[in-house]
């Protein structure tokens, strides 16, 4: 049983980059005061939920009480080893992803860099609120702040096209948010609390199966939208209009990964591992993971743009982790968990290795790449790194994930699901390699007067791939990632 401490720890690490959201907005005639602001709040956010990391791993949970409504209903944030554990990646992402957006809104000369930087600052502030979210209306709020606070990076053009896709972004989410909290309501009334806890607020909680199952559908259909379950998932691929860098936000630092930590709450912290196999409700998640695996592997083969590729690659990786929580056994979640990790680090090199190719030779499709390679070394290098680990190849850190996923499907007896995973990787090969073949194998003089894209783009880009490959060597390196989703496997099933 892990010990509760007061500290106002993780109100200031959800609260710094809004208080830098005021600099960025007072400085936006300065562009560099502006940026300072930025990376300064990236570094102190990151600095403050690393300070976390010794009392997780101690077996202490920082809380902080924000406001009590009524009894048993409040607002709170709780440093668990999870909320850490997700909150390390999307505050160490941050700061490449701002680093490079710096690179990429100069060298594209993009309007309204004031508004993109302030509503990224304020995205990371809900995306760090999800994570320390100690129950389930802190949870939602925070959801839907981060709604909010993306939809002006998706609209960021303010094209027609990305008028569209900003409106179906809106439709999909605040209606997954109204059904959470919803949900929440129900929750408390069955329940009589909404504390999220290792094993499931409804364990030992007695309820008609016919109400358990449509409560869960409200919260699949509440937290599948962010982490992309199909059918809940089209409004990705077309948000994909946005800026690169808001690209790489979705899918790796701060929204389809709240999604996919959102699957993880519900089923190990309200539903429980018990609930969820007594009414077979891990089936049913397990059939939804399935499907989007495949199907979303299938239409990436076809997409020749290659940012809608890397999103329909994203929303098949979602939901590896979604099948990691189906799976309810110690490998197959560790492994799930794990994968969120791993792939934020793997998507966000691919990501700015397409926005690199973007700005600089102003191409967006796979079939117009052929040489790339010859002329921008590093960043298909970079491309090609990621790419192999989201294969599966070793020992770039994507391997070792699905290790513990394949693992973890023959421990639950259900080897569809390893025969899944090693199509699925098969099929990673089919749409990713071919990107790396054309820049390195094929010859055009297309790219013969093009060198690399700026330093600020491609160092953030190489460093991350060179993650992706240090942590899979040394996948306890600096922040515990693979101990923590270890332990936070055997809290849940052990509750």
């Amino acid at each position: 049983m892990s010990d509760v401490f007061q500290s106002n720890i993780p109100l200031w690490a959800v609260s710094i980059s809004l208080l830098a959201t005021l600099g960025i907005l007072v400085s936006g005639r300065k562009p560099n005061l502006r940026e300072f602001w930025t990376l300064l709040a990236g570094l102190i956010k990151f600095g403050l939920v690393l300070s976390l990391l010794p009392s997780v791993r101690a077996g202490k949970i920082a809380e902080c009480v924000l406001l009590q409504v009524s009894p048993g209903i409040g607002l709170s944030l709780r440093a668990d080893e999870f909320g850490v554990f997700f909150a390390l990646i999307a505050s160490g992402l941050w700061i490449f992803t701002s680093i490079y957006s710096i690179g990429y809104m100069r060298s594209n000369q993009e309007l309204k860099q004031t508004r993109y930087f302030a509503s990224f600052a304020v995205a990371l502030s809900a995306t760090l609120g999800v994570a320390f979210a100690g129950n389930l209306l802190t949870f939602v709020i925070f959801y839907e702040m981060l709604t909010l606070a993306t939809y002006p990076l998706v609209i960021h053009k303010e094209t027609g096209e990305a008028l569209r896709a900003g409106r179906q972004y809106l439709a999909y989410s605040l209606t997954a948010g109204v059904l959470l909290l919803a949900g929440t309501a129900w929750i408390y009334n069955t329940a009589g609390t909404i504390e999220f806890q290792p094993g499931g607020i409804l364990g030992g909680v007695e309820a008609a199966p016919n109400a358990i199952r449509c409560l869960f559908f409200v919260f699949v259909a509440g937290v599948g939208v962010k982490a992309g379950i199909m059918p809940l998932h089209s409004w990705l691929p077309n948000a994909m209009v946005a800026p690169t860098p808001v690209s790489a936000l979705l899918h790796a630092v701060a929204v389809v990964k709240s999604g996919v930590f959102g699957v993880v709450r519900v089923v190990g912290f309200v539903f429980g591992p018990e609930v969820m196999a007594e009414h077979g409700l891990n089936l049913i998640l397990a059939v939804l993971a399935g499907a989007t695996v495949l199907f979303s592997s299938l239409i990436a083969l076809q997409q020749d743009s290659l940012k809608r590729r890397l999103a329909y690659s994203t929303i098949g990786h979602l939901s590896y982790t979604v099948m990691g929580a189906a799976l309810l056994t110690p490998e197959g979640l560790t492994g799930g968990i794990y994968h969120i990790s791993t792939h934020a680090v793997m998507k966000i090199t691919l990501f700015f290795c397409a926005g690199a190719i973007y700005v600089h030779t102003h191409k967006q499709n796979v079939s117009e790449l052929d040489g790339i390679g010859r002329a921008m070394p590093w960043t298909i290098g970079a491309f090609t790194l990621g790419s192999l680990g989201l294969v599966g190849i070793p020992p770039i850190n994507g391997f070792f994930s699905k290790w513990f996923l394949c693992l973890g499907s023959l421990q639950a007896g259900w080897p569809m699901v390893l025969a899944l995973f090693i199509l699925s990787g098969l099929l990673n090969a089919a749409y990713l390699l071919p990107v790396v073949y054309r820049g390195f194998f094929r010859k055009s003089e297309e790219f013969e007067k093009f060198d690399e894209a700026p330093p600020l783009m491609v160092v953030p880009l190489c460093t991350t791939a060179a993650l992706a490959l240090v942590l899979g060597l040394f996948p306890n390196l600096f922040f515990d990632f693979f101990e923590l989703a270890s332990g936070i496997s055997e809290m849940i099933l052990a509750s």
